[in-house]
């Protein structure tokens, strides 16, 4: 069945902006905020079933009813383990704890989602060399599926990045910019230069289709629970398209008729030394704003302002969810845990997310006999200098 998109639109409901998906686009044109891609539902759900998406091929394009259409550039992506960690369960006094371990996904990380869906549209549409900022996964995803793709690709990057994803990302044929600075600073560097430069941006939310390859963690779970959907999502928030993006797909699940009204509590894991959204969240404020001197061992999460805050703080009030913060030691020390009970060899952001779950326990807003499922979002091979210091090596 082929996709069933049929525009963009404005994420911003006071602007609801419609925008064509046969050109290549960056942000809404009338108030710049994130565009995104809409189908039609009414056709997409007379296949995409359970039992239809089951024989299909075993990456994230199985629902490619609800995708870009276009021929993926693809790699593999999708389809990572849901695995139930009974004994790092037993720990926390959950019995149904769940890792979905992204750091299995080409890259190893869960951007490689994004940025196949993101590629795929940029390639069909005539993008000739690809831009974005990034704090690490992103840049290395990129690359990799630039070079699959046959375009050029520019990254900036923070010169601290860990050096596992400069090397990669090098690897794969990329013109790598180190920038002093934070994330923020990269995205102003690829700003000013891209239009000069001829160079088509790819940065988080500022094209559409990132988000749609990241909500497929969400299509993913609805096929793992057989139909259903876990009581609780906790996920690591920096750009926070992820949590967005599951949010959408939950959205487009229910118009389909595949769920009801019910959703998940979404929790966003963020890191002490960087937690817009969690200040954001404590204060019920609409948006969050730029946090100063961010620093976290935790690169994914060193985002002071997240362009789509507002979409994650929409989703975060709607499933009467949570944000926390964990500390760089409470990060490190969990993902010791981790990997000691589990064998899951988690990166900080992964930690964040563990140290969330616990302290809701400690609350009492997650009770022991909800089924709970946390995001690992990168392999801890990326992030030798962080696990150097949590073995104190």
């Amino acid at each position: 069945m082929p996709s069933t998109i049929t525009h963009l639109q404005c994420s911003r409901p006071a602007c609801g902006k419609v925008a064509p998906y046969s050109t290549l686009q960056n942000l809404c044109p009338v108030c710049s905020s994130p565009l995104l891609a809409r189908y039609d539902l009414s056709i997409a759900k007379r296949t995409l079933t359970l039992d239809a998406v089951r024989t299909r091929t075993r990456t994230m394009w199985r629902y490619e009813e609800v995708l870009p259409g276009a021929p993926p550039v693809s790699l593999g992506e999708g389809m990572t383990p849901l695995i139930h960690a009974g004994r790092l369960g037993e720990r926390t006094g959950l019995s149904n704890l769940y890792i979905k371990d992204e750091g299995l996904n080409p890259t190893a990380s869960f951007k490689a989602r994004g940025l196949s869906a993101a590629v795929t549209m940029a390639k069909a549409l005539g993008a000739k060399t690809l831009a974005l900022p990034t704090a690490g996964n992103a840049g290395g995803a990129a690359a990799a599926y630039a070079a699959k793709a046959g375009l050029g690709c520019v990254i900036a990057m923070p010169a601290d990045t860990p050096m596992a994803n400069i090397m990669e990302s090098r690897a794969f044929g990329a013109d790598v910019r180190l920038i002093d600075g934070l994330i923020s600073d990269c995205g102003k560097f690829i700003a000013d230069n891209r239009i000069r430069e001829g160079w088509f941006e790819v940065s988080t939310l500022k094209e559409p289709y990132r988000i749609e390859g990241k909500k497929t963690m969400g299509y993913e779970l609805w096929e793992e629970f057989g139909g259903r959907l876990p009581d609780v999502i906790v996920y690591p928030t920096g750009g926070g398209v992820g949590l967005i993006g599951m949010w959408k797909a939950f959205e487009e699940l229910e118009t389909m008729g595949r769920i009801g009204s019910e959703r998940p509590r979404m929790i966003a894991a963020q890191a002490e030394g960087c937690a817009p959204i969690v200040k954001a969240f404590e204060q019920h404020g609409e948006s969050s704003e730029f946090w100063n001197n961010a620093a976290t061992v935790a690169s994914g999460l060193r985002v002071p302002k997240p362009l789509g805050d507002f979409l994650i703080l929409d989703d975060l009030y709607a499933s009467h969810g949570e944000a926390v913060a964990a500390s760089d030691s409470e990060m490190l020390a969990a993902c010791r845990e981790m990997a000691a009970l589990e064998g899951i060899f988690a990166a900080p952001e992964g930690g964040a997310g563990l140290v969330a779950i616990q302290k809701l326990i400690e609350q009492k807003k997650i009770r022991c006999d909800e089924s709970v499922v946390l995001f690992n979002t990168g392999s801890g091979y990326k992030y030798v200098e962080a696990w150097q210091a949590a073995l104190g090596m």
